[in-house]
């Protein structure tokens, strides 16, 4: 791969913000306001240039993973996950494109250099100067949104890469009161969901959704605050299905599956009276939460769950079994101008202790039930469409096969870009296809079905040391890489996790589900040899 010049990255220093009179105080009323007027442009943007590849628009990328901060914590080599939108960058296939990205430390030209060598129909040389990118500097564990506000001077910078701002907006891996502060002081819209609405993206929020859309969910409650709530919650629900074996304890806001917990039924000793009273049940089971609660984070412990239980809510719901379970999810999309459409579908790999945390997907989602996730996700998109939901966002399923028929449940609703964004947005942009929600397929414009596995969780202990160019090597040198000529092959993603964390991902393209897999069975291959023989482990730096 041939070298560009290195993208200049600005490094600026810590300056603490000093609010100008202009700038309102985060929460007021005031910056409710401008945010409100700010988001009124959507619509006019996005029939002006969403549609046409030649128009000039300005894209400020802040992949701040805006989360709870203890939660964020399980998530191993989370620093990084800012560079799973690096598949933005494809956005500057469009020739008037430009785009500002905004990370907490400064990128490996290596990493942008790839990316900018995947852009297909337009040379690198001429997409990287349309490409700005800016860094805090600051790789604490602080969001990236929190880091970008308190440097005036950096919000000042982005500002000045803004050409026109009424031709920019600013996109997001999820929006919270920090995203809409950020977009009033840059004066650009937001493509993403109001933060105001950001009780519907909880636990407790979907399932309360899904009852408004009539789509079906596990036997269960929300909005539960404490032990005592989750213990009444449990003797509900076996009271309700006595043969129930187990039941999901979950945190209004975890994700991934890492704040998850699951309390077994079925060798309790007289946890629970199913005709009785329900007063000693719920005493015997709240005794019990300490020690028979199993957590899917292998870092948790009952005292900060419930801790973390107390402060942000929760619910607790059975947990599906049967022949078989899948876990498929369903991508939709509601725009500017408040429609809604299916973007995909996909069925998402799960591991954990008990199978609820989230390591990749395949594309698409198994035809047997890709009708239901389309019917469900429609309903669920229509009824946040009527809240003013916007963007993005994804819906998760478990079907469980019984009697060789396949029973689809709805199981969350995650209002930001999840684990399943960013490998299809990259094959929308390598492809130039669409998928057909009719026939659950994905066709290229010339007729081409594509399928792929993802994950963002390849790990190896070997893998730790291995730089960003390390990588390239292994992978021109074995042929993983994507040919565009046969829109086949491997793209990688979360390259900076690899030398601290032993962690990356990939994006597996084939023809056929069985093409994927083996082009990510020969990744694997390739990546525990290479590694190894090149005994990148014995130097490879600690871990935080």
């Amino acid at each position: 791969m041939q070298s560009l010049p290195a993208t200049p990255i600005v490094i600026v220093p810590c300056v603490p913000a000093s609010h100008a009179a202009a700038d309102p105080a985060p929460g007021s009323a005031d910056e409710l306001q401008r945010f409100a007027e700010l988001q009124r442009r959507l619509p006019e943007l996005f029939g002006r240039v969403f549609f046409d590849r030649h128009a000039a628009q300005t894209i400020v990328v802040i992949p701040s993973m805006s989360l709870d901060r203890d939660e964020l914590r399980k998530l191993v080599g989370a620093s990084h996950y800012e560079e799973r939108l690096l598949c933005l960058l494809m956005l500057l296939r469009f020739p008037r494109a430009n785009i500002v990205y905004v990370t907490s430390a400064p990128l490996s030209p290596t990493i942008v250099d790839y990316y900018l060598h995947l852009l297909p129909g337009v040379p690198p040389c001429h997409a990287a100067p349309r490409l700005t990118l800016l860094s805090c500097h600051d790789a604490s564990a602080d969001p990236l949104s929190a880091k970008i506000l308190a440097r005036s001077s950096l919000v000042e910078r982005i500002r000045a890469t803004v050409p026109d701002v009424l031709s920019a907006h600013m996109t997001c891996f999820n929006v919270t009161p920090l995203e809409r502060t950020l977009s009033v002081r840059l004066g650009i819209p937001l493509y993403g969901c109001d933060p105001e609405l950001g009780h519907l993206g909880t636990k407790s929020g979907s399932r309360e959704t899904f009852r408004r859309a009539g789509v079906p969910l596990p036997n269960g409650h929300e909005n539960l605050r404490d032990a005592r709530d989750m213990a009444r919650a449990l003797s509900d629900i076996k009271r309700r299905e006595p043969t129930l074996r187990r039941a999901v304890v979950k945190l209004n806001e975890g994700f991934s599956g890492e704040g998850n917990a699951v309390f077994a039924f079925d060798d309790a000793r007289a946890v629970v009276s199913t005709a009785g009273s329900g007063n000693a049940s719920v005493r015997r089971i709240q005794a019990q939460l300490p020690t028979r609660l199993r957590f899917e984070a292998a870092s948790e412990t009952w005292e900060p769950f419930a801790a973390k239980f107390a402060a942000m809510g929760g619910i607790v719901e059975c947990f599906l079994e049967g022949e078989e379970v899948r876990s498929p999810s369903v991508q939709c999309r509601i725009d500017p101008l408040g429609r809604s459409s299916i973007i995909a579908t996909h069925d998402q790999l799960l591991g954990g202790p008990s199978g609820q945390v989230y390591e990749g997907c395949t594309f698409p989602a198994h035809e047997a039930y890709s009708f239901d996730l389309h019917t469900h996700g429609m309903s669920v998109a229509q009824v946040l469409a009527k809240e003013g939901v916007l963007a993005r966002f994804g819906v998760d399923f478990l079907t469980v096969r019984r009697g060789g028929k396949w029973e689809t449940t709805a199981i969350e609703i995650n209002l930001r870009k999840g684990g399943t964004t960013h490998p299809f947005l990259m094959l929308q942009f390598l492809t130039d296809g669409v998928y057909e929600p009719d026939t659950g397929r994905y066709r290229t414009p010339n007729g081409q079905s594509c399928y792929y596995h993802a994950t963002d969780n390849l790990s190896d202990p070997a893998y730790r040391g291995l730089t960003p160019d390390n990588l390239i090597d292994i992978a021109v040198n074995h042929d993983l890489h994507f040919d565009a000529a046969r829109q086949e092959g491997v793209m990688f993603h979360l390259i900076g996790a690899m030398e601290e964390y032993g962690k990356l991902g990939t994006m597996c393209i084939g023809r056929s589900p069985a093409v994927a897999e083996r082009y990510f069975r020969d990744t694997v291959t390739v990546l525990n040899r290479e590694s190894r023989r090149l005994g990148a482990h014995v130097a490879a730096p600690r871990a935080d």
